[in-house]
């Protein structure tokens, strides 16, 4: 007999098959010149810690094409690495540290990095294992990480040529500084939050006398101004244009200007103008000639141009600054303000506008044909609403800060040298300066920005800039998959890289999946303790429960992701069917059974022709589902199929005639549906499918070692719309016997009288066709079928979607017991119908009652509503005045 356990052991099957998986390298590609390449680069995890929900559903997507793609033919290759992730990375280390009692500069910059080596070390090999737990079926002989050998040289050289290109430039330039992590950060690194704050009106006295009130959320600056600006337009101040004021607690005397960027309706509609510390005043400065005045430090810590207040930090110099100008009468007021303020993307530090010198790449020379190629449909959106977003950010793209004060990353490779000053940009370190000759050269402190070594990553993977065997076949790579918060930080950046250094787009589709919130709606965080962790959810359901689940969730509309554990409950359980009822199959499987090879060739029944009609519009709906990219779809499809088609129907139908003359027969449609099914699930649920295909191979006559390597299912012709309709009335049939049993409480082991009228003669010959199954089915003591029945009393009923009405015959039924039983049930829902009612009818609660919680009520007052319907009719056909009320001429 068949070894096939009576329970589905999940952990030690997800262990085997991940083991054989590795052992046999199954998921090890090489370039093939005569089949079709189907490639997708892994948005790499970052090394600071465990994949989350976001991994898993990205993951799990990605996954399931690979696979599907391997068993269309396609050389299906996916790449795994793991991302650098700079700033953070730092960060968490610097807390390790921070546990010692030490610092980075304790260590010194060598031995820091050394040391975050040894974190990558550790960490990268765990995520791979996570990965390899989700069912992640990459080809592992090329793992990447955005910081090895190849990679490092594939930045080296992309730098060199932007600059060389006059692409890449440095300024002396006002950034977004962290002064937690002492660095500058980009704008998209930047996020704004809507805090409460104030706004001061501050006097400056203008020389010569009078005074000009300026508004300001950030009076510590102040001491950093050089001029007062007003928009041009503006009587209040047209004559004040071109004067001087004296700057409060600093004498220092400061222009008037006039520039259009000023918004005459905020505050006074006259602003302090700080180049050094506001992004628009550096703007205002530079065209006016201001000067920049730096009144801090990098740790946001006040310095000597703050005169008494250096050494204090920008907060409390905020308080010290404030309760100066009301002590010396300076300050007009302050009031409550509500405004946007920028936090660090990373740490959550309140950032600081800052100007030091930075790197830059002039974006908007190489944005141009990154718009162009989505405009044209080179690179295509799903779902198609981010395409507009993409290209909105595009259109107004401004230079991207690349230059990042922290440790780790790629180092600039540009050397300055000390005998000439000019700067040296060599892909490799360079022994001389190519200018004098000069040795004493000096490498740039700085490191580059994460994201543009992440912006070379579907051209580093393939070898790029080596013109390699992979590169030629799977570049461009095909589908990319990733969630919308990063669209600009990598996908844009990856468009515009691909472009420039190859003439080509780095894929040809996005596929933007949603983010997985709470069951609350909020993002998950760890400060909100709301994380799930995906491997938790593997050990209590199974790998492929959450896979399954995470792919049901994800529509093609884009909206974000509910976490709902119920989800993962279902998913488990349907394991679980498809486990036994797979199991029940293989155990009337005779050991030297083997299938035949023209199923067409049996004698066939109604319900066999009927499953494979259903199978065959089953392989053609998942075939076209997964070419579009609607995974929810799909698994509800396949969902759909096993538990209703198959399960509820199919393998009811047959368990008899398994046992009889066609047992072959059935055993045959048994195993054929049950293969090409477990190839359409393998995707979504590679685990069980491979357990199950596995024990199964050797009845169909096929030797290959797993079921990913198997040819995706095609349709045969089965398909009958005709056949499935007229099936459906059988279903029909049965399911309304069966409501009338469970309403009247009678057990089917009490056999009883069941009358089908149908609605004309085609449904009657149909259903007489298939009599003696329904009656089966029916636990039926005789079953009539005609089309003109007429029923007396002493019979419920109930009607079919299709309009056929099924009559049970009632029997020496207990009429005065079953009557108060009805009228005991009449009274509590009576009962629940005035509760709901008061509730719909009162005010007060519907106005401050949620809309979806009205809606609730609504709906179950509409159920009551109907089974006191029903209840009040079968009271009527207990004491005889009715059979139910229905008219049957």
């Amino acid at each position: 007999m068949i070894d096939f356990p009576s329970v589905y052991q999940r952990k030690e099957i997800e262990d085997k098959w991940n083991e054989f998986w590795e052992k046999e390298n199954l998921y090890h590609v090489e370039p093939t010149p005569d089949k079709e390449p189907y490639c997708i680069v892994i948005p790499p995890p970052n090394i600071t810690g465990s994949l989350h929900m976001g991994h898993a559903l990205d993951e799990t997507l990605q996954d399931i094409l690979i696979r599907y793609h391997r068993m269309r033919g396609y050389v299906a290759l996916w790449i795994p690495g793991c991302d650098h992730a700079g700033i953070a990375t730092q960060n968490v280390v610097e807390r390790e540290l921070a546990k010692k009692g030490l610092r980075k500069e304790d260590l010194g910059r060598e031995e820091f990095e050394k040391m975050v080596w040894e974190w990558k070390e550790k960490h990268e090999g765990r995520i791979k294992e996570q990965l390899k737990k989700l069912g992640a079926s990459c080809d592992w002989e090329r793992w990447a990480f955005t910081m090895d050998e190849k990679r490092a040289r594939a930045v080296r050289v992309a730098f060199v040529r932007l600059y060389k290109e006059g692409l890449i430039y440095r300024e002396n330039y006002i950034v977004n500084w962290c002064p937690r992590c002492e660095t500058a950060l980009s704008d998209i690194e930047v996020e704004y939050k809507e805090e409460k704050g104030y706004l001061y009106y501050i006097h400056y006295p203008i020389k010569g006398g009078g005074e000009i009130t300026v508004a300001t959320t950030r009076p510590e600056t102040m001491l950093g101004d050089t001029g007062v600006a007003v928009h041009p337009e503006d009587k209040r101040y047209q004559r004040l244009i071109g004067k001087t004021v004296i700057l409060p607690l600093v004498g220092r005397e400061i222009p008037i200007v006039a520039d259009e960027r000023v918004d005459p309706e905020f505050g006074t509609g006259a602003v302090k103008v700080t180049p050094a510390h506001d992004p628009v005043d550096f703007l205002i400065g530079k065209e006016k000639g201001l000067e920049r005045v730096v009144i801090m430090d990098k740790k946001g810590i006040m310095n000597e141009n703050a005169g008494k207040f250096k050494g204090l930090d920008r907060f409390t110099a905020r308080k010290a600054i404030v309760e100066e100008l009301r002590k010396e009468g300076y300050l007009l007021k302050f009031e409550e303000y509500t405004h946007s303020v920028g936090h660090c993307y990373r740490c959550d530090t309140i950032i600081e506008p800052y100007v030091t010198p930075q790197w830059f790449v002039k974006v908007k020379d190489l944005a141009q044909p990154a718009i162009k190629a989505v405009k044209k449909g080179r690179i295509k959106f799903i779902p198609p609403r981010w395409e507009r977003i993409y290209l909105e950010w595009m259109e107004n793209i401004k230079d991207w800060c690349i230059s990042r004060q922290i440790w780790w990353g790629h180092r600039i490779p540009v050397w300055k040298c000390k005998k000439c000053g000019k700067d040296n940009v060599e892909v490799e370190n360079p022994q001389v300066c190519q200018f004098c000759g000069s040795k004493e050269l000096e490498q740039e402190e700085d490191v580059l920005d994460t994201w543009f070594s992440s912006g070379l990553w579907p051209l580093s993977t393939l070898g790029w800039p080596e013109e390699t065997e992979d590169f030629r076949f799977f570049y461009p790579t095909s589908t990319l998959v990733t969630g919308y918060e990063i669209i600009f930080f990598w996908v844009a950046r990856m468009i515009m890289f691909g472009l420039k250094f190859t003439g080509k787009v780095p894929f040809r589709e996005v596929y933007i999946h949603p983010i997985v919130r709470d069951s609350k709606g909020r993002k998950m965080s760890k400060s909100l303790g709301n994380v799930v962790d995906p491997l938790e959810l593997i050990d209590k359901y199974g790998c492929d429960a959450l896979r399954m689940a995470l792919a049901s969730l994800s529509t093609g509309a884009g909206q974000d992701i509910f976490y709902n554990e119920e989800r993962f409950v279902g998913m488990r359980n349907f394991s679980n069917k498809v486990w036994n009822a797979c199991r029940f199959v293989f155990l009337n499987l005779d050991e030297d059974f083997r299938t035949v090879d023209d199923i067409s060739s049996l004698p066939l029944n109604r319900d066999d022709r009927y499953i494979l009609s259903r199978l065959d519009n089953l392989i053609q709906q998942i075939t076209e589902n997964l070419e579009s990219r609607k995974f929810s779809e799909s698994a509800s499809l396949l969902y759909s199929f096993f538990w209703h088609d198959y399960c509820d129907w199919y393998l009811e139908f047959t368990k008899e005639r398994m046992h009889g003359e066609e047992k072959k027969v059935v055993l045959n449609v048994h195993l054929y549906v049950l293969d090409n099914f477990l190839r359409l699930l393998h995707p979504y649920m590679p685990y069980i499918t491979e357990e199950v295909w596995s024990k199964m191979k050797k009845y169909l006559g096929i030797s290959l070692p797993s079921i990913s390597l198997a040819s995706w299912p095609e349709t045969k012709g089965w398909y009958s719309p005709q056949l499935e309709e007229e099936e459906k009335w059988k279903f029909e049939v049965i399911t309304a016997a069966r409501s009338l049993r469970k309403e009247w409480e009678i057990p089917l082991k009490e056999k009883r009288e069941f009358y089908i009228k149908s609605i004309n003669s085609h449904q009657s010959l149909v259903l007489k066709e298939e009599k003696d199954s329904i009656g089966k089915m029916m636990k039926a003591q005789e079953l009539f079928i005609d089309e003109d029945f007429s029923p007396s009393h002493g019979f419920s009923r109930t009607i079919t979607p299709s309009g056929a009405i099924v009559f049970m015959a009632l029997g020496d039924m207990d009429i005065k017991r079953e009557e108060g039983k009805l009228k005991r049930e009449l009274e509590k829902i009576e009962e629940r119908l005035k509760s709901l009612e008061r509730k719909l009818n009162n005010r007060d609660f519907l106005e401050k009652a949620s809309p979806e919680v009205v809606e609730k009520i609504e709906k179950e007052r509409e159920a009551c509503l109907s089974k006191r319907e029903r209840l009040l009719e079968n009271l009527k056909i207990l004491k005889g005045d009715s059979y139910g009320g229905i008219e049957t001429e």
